[in-house]
Formats: structure tokens, sequence, C-alpha cells
């Protein structure tokens, strides 16, 4: 009987550059990122250039989280006490935990066949709803149609932030992930495409969004230090009605960052070269449903979702506990109990009236999530795959 013997939880090791450059920030003992000489740009000033540049957006604050960065983001547009947010009712709890922070209220949206949001819900609940705010998650790195996303939202005046957690790096049409929205949040947390533990970034366009973001970021009066930020001048006008909410990025967390961020697009190659290994062996069991990728998507593989449309509950939990016994960590979105990173929509109780949503919980019924870390090889992600198709014909029995 194959089974596999790795860790899905082990991520590779920080680039020995990264590493250089943090022992350099400790061995100064300035890790605090205003802590600089004159004319100074610090780790963290140096990280938000290079992120802003990356995308080509003129702005960019590198903060202490990416749920930071999702709340601070819904008060830098400007989101007051019991307005209405929609989101994706398939997303991971700190989006409609970001949106509840806030004063917001979510209005969660179906989810399609796709994994991606249900942009005929979207839209009937923009008109439902009255909202103009949208906070959309590209959940697991599903893109969904940003053409027609960019026309629902300009038609009903959507404000939109993109939560980028799981597509740093991908594009729409050739556009980028983050790009597309007034404000685009990202995550650097281990389990994301560039690795600092915790850690994440909010980037726009918007000079006035962005100087309120770095307000809330916790400058006290030091906001003329971004070197990726607005001129002094847009402060003025904020700087005294904006409280400070202390999430900030260190210089040690900006020096491991930077070297990753610099081999991003070569680390997104390899995730995708491991997903096509699974995609292609699970793909060919009957049993098994892997979405197609629209071309219009160019997506970063760090994990895959697969359903099985035939098997019931206890069918599912037979599968992810016999591939758990061979060493394969599935995990199950439609499991009525949050466990491990899932969680189901009506989990989420502080919601106010919480709705019915049978689509979606259809939908996560049978599907499944496995992480791809890059510590696996082509050879690994095979067996991987293998090991799922044969417990999955086993259970079909």
């Amino acid at each position: 009987m194959k089974v596999f013997e790795k860790l899905f939880t082990q991520q590779e090791s920080i680039p020995e550059k990264g590493i250089e450059a943090a022992v350099a920030v400790m061995r100064s003992g300035r890790l605090h990122r205003y802590n600089t000489l004159p004319g100074e740009k610090s780790e963290t000033d140096l990280l938000e250039i290079e992120f802003a540049d990356y995308l080509g957006v003129p702005y960019a604050l590198a903060c202490s989280s990416g749920g930071y960065a999702l709340h601070i983001a819904m008060r830098a547009a400007g989101l007051q006490s019991g307005d209405k947010v929609l989101c994706n009712a398939f997303t991971l709890a700190p989006v409609p935990g970001a949106i509840h922070n806030s004063g917001g209220v979510p209005v969660l949206v179906d989810v399609a066949d796709d994994f991606c949001i249900d942009l005929d819900d979207l839209e009937a609940k923009a008109v439902e709803s009255g909202a103009k705010f949208f906070m959309l998650s590209h959940m697991r790195g599903h893109l969904a149609d940003m053409d027609r996303i960019m026309d629902i939202c300009q038609r009903h005046n959507l404000f939109l932030i993109e939560d980028c957690a799981h597509t740093m790096g991908a594009s729409w049409n050739g556009v980028k992930s983050g790009t597309f929205g007034d404000i685009a949040c990202f995550s650097t947390q281990t389990y994301k495409h560039i690795n600092s533990g915790e850690g994440g970034f909010l980037t726009t366009r918007h000079a006035d969004v962005m100087a309120r973001a770095i307000m809330y970021s916790g400058s006290y009066m030091l906001f003329d230090h971004h070197f990726a930020g607005p001129p002094k001048e847009v402060f003025d006008q904020i700087r005294y009605d904006t409280p400070n909410y202390s999430g900030r990025m260190d210089n040690l967390r900006a020096a491991i960052l930077r070297p990753q961020l610099a081999n991003l697009d070569t680390q997104c190659g390899r995730w995708n070269q491991r997903y096509s290994v699974l995609e292609s062996t699970l793909a060919a069991c009957p049993a098994i449903d892997v979405p197609v990728r629209p071309d219009a998507e160019t997506f970063v593989g760090s994990s895959i979702q697969f359903s099985l449309p035939g098997f019931g509950a206890e069918q599912i939990v037979q599968v992810v506990k016999h591939c758990g016994e061979r060493g394969v960590v599935l995990k199950w979105f439609g499991n009525a109990e949050p466990a491990d990173y899932t969680s189901r929509y009506d989990s989420w109780r502080y919601i106010q009236d919480m709705p019915k949503l049978p689509n979606t919980e259809q939908i996560l019924a049978t599907l499944l999530d496995i992480r791809i870390p890059l510590t696996f090889s082509e050879d690994d992600c095979q067996l991987i795959a293998e090991i799922i198709v044969d417990v999955v014909r086993e259970c079909q029995q």
C-alpha cells in the first residue's frame, strides 16, 4: 500500500539573503520601521517600494497581517458602522471577521460550480442590499471573471476591495490580481506565496485611501517617512481625524520578505508544475471533478481543490480519514463543524440575519482541498494523487 511521508505544513527555508538581512537587522537593534537615520530607507520602506513596483501601483503599505490589512482597508474606504459589505460565502474566517471588526455587516454571496463567487447572485444582492462595498476573496487562488466583476462594480457603484491572500503573482488577461479594485490586501503568513510567519500588504491607487491607511497603521506623525505613500499635504486633510490602530510591519519581517518577493515569479512557476501533476492524475478519475481553469486566468497552484459529486457526507469523511492514514492531508470545506483553517459560512454566527445558501452548502458538501508546499517534488505530487485516487475508488464501492 502506497504511503506518503512528508509534512503538508513544512515550507521551504527562508533564502540565505533573507537570513543574512534579518541577522543584520537584529545586530543593528533597529527593528522598528521608523528607527532610521536621516535620509535612510528601512527594510520595510524598501519592501513597500519593491512591492508597489511589482504590482505597478503607486502606493503600498506593509502590515502586521493580511487580516489587519483587510480591517484597515474597510476603514480607509470610508465604511461606517452598520454599512453592508458584499463578500463570498466561500472564504476563510478572517474575511467576514475583518468586515465585522470594521463595523460592517457581511452580505454573503453564493459560490459557483468553479469555486468562484457566483456573479449572478452578486449582481442580485448588490441590488437587493444596496451595499456600496464589495470585499472579493480570490478564495484558494481562483479568479472569477474579473471583466464581468468590474462591469458589475461600475454599474452598481461598488467600492471593490480585493482579498489577494491566495493570488499574489496571479493575473486575469495579463492584469495582475490586486490591481483591479480600489484597494487590494495580501498576506505573507507562512502558508502564502511569500513567508514572514505573519504579515501582509495593503495597496491602492487612491492617495487619500493610502493616507488614511498609513495613519491607521500607527505612523504617529511619521507619515512623511513612507516612500511608497502619498505626498505630505494629502495627510493634512485627515491626520487629526484618523485613529491609530498600530498594525505596522517591522524591519525583521521585511528583511525576510524582500528576497522572496524578488523570486516570486519563479516560485509561482514551480507551484504550477506541481499543480499540473496533481491535476492531470486526479482529473483522470471519473469520480473526481477538478474545475477547468479559464484561459484568461494565470493562477498560482499553491493548493488544489476538487470535488466528489457523487459522494455523501459519510463517504467524504471516510475519504479524508483513509487519505490521512496514508499520509495525505485533505481539508473538507463542507464540514458542519469548523476544523483547522476551514469553516462553513453558517458557523460565523455573529453575522446578522444569517441567510440560508443551499447552493453554497451543496457545492461545499463535496469540496476537498490540499496544500502544495514547494518542499514536495513532482514525484511526491504524483504519489499524493495516486493515493487519493486509490482511496476514492475504495470508498466508492
